[in-house]
């Protein structure tokens, strides 16, 4: 498939120098409620609408459609490793990539989640940390394969998802990370609702990064929540009723040589 001529626009992390994007829903194909930049397959969109998203993500990035990879995200702490002759099927389950291989570009799906990218010299990495996955440590395994690759000194951007200020969760959601690590209640403020916390997802996976011995860490600071925001979100569909919205993507890849 050529690259088309759309280009999409995206946020970057001025910490990350290797090729990369934070893309937004906008700048694809899509229609409905999947417009434009709908690049998830398990959300009922067109299934050529999606391969064309994500050969123009791909141009973007400076890769072949067929070397962009994006796994089949379960919420799960899994990391999949790409090498030479290591490459994943349709189906592979997993929320986490890590590669050596320069022109390969990695990615990871979200609305509302949080998208980490990691680089190391000759190493990148992309994870896919809802709640879920982060509390089963998909971020801490993330940086275990990049090190099996060899990776030091490797960086991370917490990229854009859903802010504290928007993330209500019930009483009692908090049992599962206080459990892991007492200090996490501090990413649980009181709601204005009655029994509700506020929780902050973003704070929460760079926590995890730093408890890692990542040192260097930018927080992009977006919140994908508002309906103006140009991005997905899950929970603004949920709230109004309305089925899953599509799902952007943070990819990242090593320049070639």
């Amino acid at each position: 498939m050529p690259f088309p001529s759309t280009k999409p626009a995206f946020v970057t992390s001025t910490l990350i120098t290797a090729t990369h994007g934070f893309f937004g829903s906008e700048g694809g194909v899509s229609t409905g409620r999947f417009s434009s930049l709908n690049t998830g397959l398990q959300v009922n969109d067109d299934p050529q609408a999606v391969a064309q998203n994500r050969a123009i993500v791909a141009g973007a990035m400076d890769v072949a459609p067929e070397k962009f990879a994006i796994l089949k995200q379960v919420h799960g702490p899994d990391c999949f490793t790409i090498t030479n002759g290591q490459w994943p099927g349709a189906e592979t389950q997993g929320d986490a990539l890590v590669t050596d291989q320069p022109g390969v570009a990695i990615g990871v799906l979200s609305a509302d989640c949080v998208p980490v990218l990691f680089e190391a010299e000759g190493v990148v990495g992309a994870a896919h940390a809802g709640w879920g996955g982060a509390v089963k440590g998909v971020l801490e395994n993330t940086i275990a394969a990049m090190k099996k690759l060899g990776a030091q000194n490797i960086r991370a951007a917490v990229g854009p998802a859903i802010a504290h200020k928007s993330y209500e969760v019930s009483h009692g959601f908090e049992k599962p990370f206080v459990a892991e690590d007492e200090s996490a209640v501090a990413f649980f403020t009181p709601a204005a609702t009655q029994g509700k916390w506020l929780f902050d997802l973003p704070g929460y996976c760079a926590f995890r990064l730093k408890r890692a011995g990542i040192e260097a860490i930018d927080i992009l600071d977006i919140d994908a929540y508002p309906e103006n925001s140009g991005y997905f979100s899950h929970r603004r569909a949920s709230l109004k009723g309305e089925p899953t919205p599509g799902r952007q993507v943070s990819a990242i890849s090593l320049k070639r040589a």
